[in-house]
């Protein structure tokens, strides 16, 4: 009998029923109260580790690298940039001043046509106005005679007058008003040949000047009259470009408002240029005058530039004309200025800040005064010094508080300032330390 069989024949004897199964009870309470207390364990253990501060690990303190160049001292010409469209300076109706029917147009009256000053463009028919010359020197042939036959009626009235009366003769028994009005038909006669000659000679509609043509609106065969609009024309003798100035552009030019040049070697210089056929062209002009007003518009001022001979020697390289309706670009010749701080463009910041780096790789900002600025470079009047690096790469404000690693814009290769990094920075702080340390145990020894 088994030590089991033996209990619970005992139990059994002493009266009490045993039932096989309350020892696998007993075995599964006893497991779920180990369970209980394990979870209770990890529980515990779970509320103690959050209750703990993590540990914090301090950030790298990297070192940056970044583009500088260093300031220069340089002496300036100011230049302003504005933009225009080229015209003709002289642009004109073609209108004949008599009326008839063309008969003639010139080979050089088209749309592009190229002429010459004096050239016949077009011809009105004339047999009306050669008639009307006749007429006239007809009329001028008997306002000849009658003044003749006054002349000669005049003397025998003299001559009778001293043979027959007495006293002094009167003007009218001279027939001296008679001779008046016959020198005055005289006078209006040769005025209706005048008339009748310059409205034959009319006829022949001119150029004024050398130009070209821009519309043809009339043509063989047409009839015409005074005033009629027979094409429109343009002188290439000068073009003009008309630019804008702002304020701050009329500050860094000596042009007054109500500005005429005195002669052409004497105006600002001015280089306008396009691009033509893939290819930038320029053309040399002069700041001839300014608008008498200002633009109502814009608020801006205009000043006028002009190209001499825009079509022959004043044309671009490769024979570009500054035609009429280009749309060019314009650089006005300023003030020079002498010894102020040139930077690289990338190196101003906005609300004209700098960012300048010393030996170290440790950045401060400056406040900076700007004179001029375009793409290339910045001018400035004062806030950086000369050999003063600036930083030119794009950099975020709130980084300037890091140390960097300073390399050559021009040649990122060559490295202008290394700074020692940050872990090198801690050994030679801890080293100094241990040595500050060392040194003070050893005077205390010595006491």
């Amino acid at each position: 009998m088994t030590t089991q069989e033996y209990g619970n024949q005992d139990l059994h004897d002493r009266g009490y029923s045993v039932s096989p199964q309350s020892g696998k009870a007993k075995w599964l309470i006893a497991l779920i109260c180990l369970v209980i207390l394990l979870v209770t364990i990890l529980v515990t253990f779970g509320i103690i580790q959050a209750m703990k501060k993590p540990e914090t690990k301090k950030e790298a303190d990297t070192t940056m690298a970044v583009l500088a160049a260093p300031a220069r001292l340089e002496n300036v010409q100011l230049m302003v940039s504005a933009q225009g469209e080229a015209r003709a300076r002289t642009e004109i109706d073609l209108v004949p001043e008599v009326a008839g029917k063309v008969v003639y147009v010139s080979p050089n009256f088209i749309d592009g046509g190229i002429f010459k000053q004096g050239e016949t463009l077009l011809q009105i028919e004339d047999s009306d106005y050669k008639v009307a010359v006749i007429r006239a020197e007809a009329g001028v042939a008997q306002a000849q005679q009658a003044l003749v036959r006054e002349k000669a009626e005049g003397e025998i009235a003299r001559q009778d007058w001293e043979e027959l009366g007495s006293g002094d003769p009167s003007a009218l028994t001279l027939r001296k008003p008679q001779l008046q009005q016959a020198q005055a038909t005289l006078l209006a006669a040769k005025a209706e040949l005048q008339q009748a000659n310059l409205q034959l000679k009319r006829t022949a509609v001119q150029a004024p000047f050398d130009g070209r043509v821009i519309t043809k609106n009339s043509d063989l065969g047409q009839f015409v009259a005074p005033g009629a609009r027979l094409g429109r024309i343009f002188s290439t003798d000068i073009a003009e470009v008309r630019l804008a100035l702002t304020d701050n552009d009329l500050a860094k030019l000596d042009l007054p408002i109500a500005y005429v040049a005195e002669s052409r070697e004497t105006a600002p210089d001015v280089k306008l240029s396009a691009i033509i056929a893939g290819q930038n062209r320029v053309w040399q002009g002069k700041i001839m005058r300014t608008d008498s007003t200002y633009d109502t518009q814009t608020r801006a001022m205009y000043a006028i530039a002009e190209v001499i001979a825009p079509y022959a020697t004043g044309a671009a390289e490769g024979n570009f004309p500054l035609a009429p309706g280009l749309f060019v670009d314009a650089e006005i010749a300023g003030y020079q200025m002498n010894d102020v701080i040139v930077l690289p463009r990338g190196g101003l910041r906005p609300e004209n800040k700098v960012y300048v780096v010393n030996d170290e790789g440790k950045a401060t900002i400056r406040d900076a005064v700007v004179v001029d600025s375009d793409a290339q470079r910045a001018v400035l009047k004062s806030g950086v010094e000369s050999g003063e690096l600036v930083i030119v790469s794009p950099l975020e404000k709130s980084a300037i508080s890091r140390s960097f690693k300073v390399l050559d814009s021009n040649d990122p290769d060559k490295i202008l300032v290394d700074p020692p990094s940050p872990d090198d920075e801690e050994e030679e702080n801890n080293a100094t330390a241990g040595r500050a340390e060392n040194k003070s145990k050893d005077g205390d020894t010595g006491e």
